[in-house]
């Protein structure tokens, strides 16, 4: 059975008791750690299991590149069999904005080899928007056995970026906010700027005004006007890893195969002196 990229809420409504579907709550906050969990025990999707981005979905920071690493095997199988996913297991994550963040167990899942996996379109507030049945407390699901296949073909290293972005049939999409790409501010990281050549692609246009992704055909007419239709291969960054997963998800559905991921993205780039970096709002503003 081909499986969807996104689920509606009332499709999943329709299935929730049934034994392969596992609901996943991704709720999580760049600035306010702690925060998705609390809001997920006061109420989420009834049998969702939680999974917070810091703890259950990356490496420590620096334990790899960037902010988020990716998780070693070992550690994502853990987390994956305490949320019952198993190899038959259809899973459905969700967050509250539109799916940053619950893309990234969705592309986690795939780069570990699980391929049943989709997103609940809207979200969490589509789900309460439309009048849905909500529960509070924890979940505890019966465990399953994950077995992780990594593929880390899906992956690029900072050394990788740096020889691509001179590759003119490369193209290098930054999804972070525009004055994040511009060096106006950055929160977070030791640099304000971007990669040299990178093209700025704000993960947060992929979705309308309710968080809803928009559709393929729109999907694809945003990334071919900013080149995705030449590109031999396609590198999405964000500021750790997290969000330019959204990306690559938008993408495959708009049609686009090519996606890598630069895993430790700005958080890796930036904390290094020697790679270069360009301000302002021109692929190639700066050092190219």
């Amino acid at each position: 059975m081909t499986i969807d990229h996104l689920v509606s809420p009332v499709w999943l409504a329709e299935r929730l008791n049934e034994p392969d579907i596992r609901v996943v709550d991704v709720r999580w906050y760049l600035l306010e750690p702690g925060r998705g969990r609390v809001e997920y025990l006061e109420a989420h999707i009834p049998g969702a299991a939680y999974l917070d981005i810091d703890n259950d979905l990356s490496a420590p920071p620096f334990h790899g590149p960037g902010r988020h690493p990716i998780p070693s095997p070992e550690a994502f199988a853990a987390v994956a069999s305490r949320a019952g996913i198993g190899p038959a297991t259809h899973v459905i994550a969700y967050d509250s904005v539109g799916g940053a963040y619950a893309a990234r167990l969705w592309w986690l899942l795939r780069y570990f080899g699980h391929e049943r996996v989709s997103l609940l379109d809207g979200g969490w507030p589509a789900w309460v928007a439309a009048g849905l049945p909500v529960e509070s407390g924890e979940v505890a699901p019966p465990p399953a056995v994950f077995v992780p296949r990594p593929n880390r073909a899906m992956v690029v290293d900072a050394d990788a970026v740096d020889a691509l972005r001179r590759d003119p049939r490369v193209l290098i999409l930054d999804v972070r906010a525009a004055e994040r790409y511009q060096g106006i501010t950055e929160p977070l990281d030791p640099r304000a700027g971007h990669i040299p050549g990178a093209v700025s692609a704000p993960y947060a246009d992929n979705v309308d005004a309710d968080g809803r992704m928009l559709p393929a055909e729109a999907l694809r007419a945003r990334y071919a006007a900013l080149g995705a239709d030449r590109a031999k291969t396609i590198v999405c960054y964000c500021g750790s890893g997290v969000t330019a997963a959204h990306a690559i998800l938008a993408l495959e559905r708009a049609g686009w195969k090519n996606a890598l991921l630069y895993e430790g993205s700005w958080s890796d780039w930036s904390r290094d002196p020697s790679r270069p970096a360009a301000t302002g709002p021109e692929p190639w503003g700066g050092e190219g």
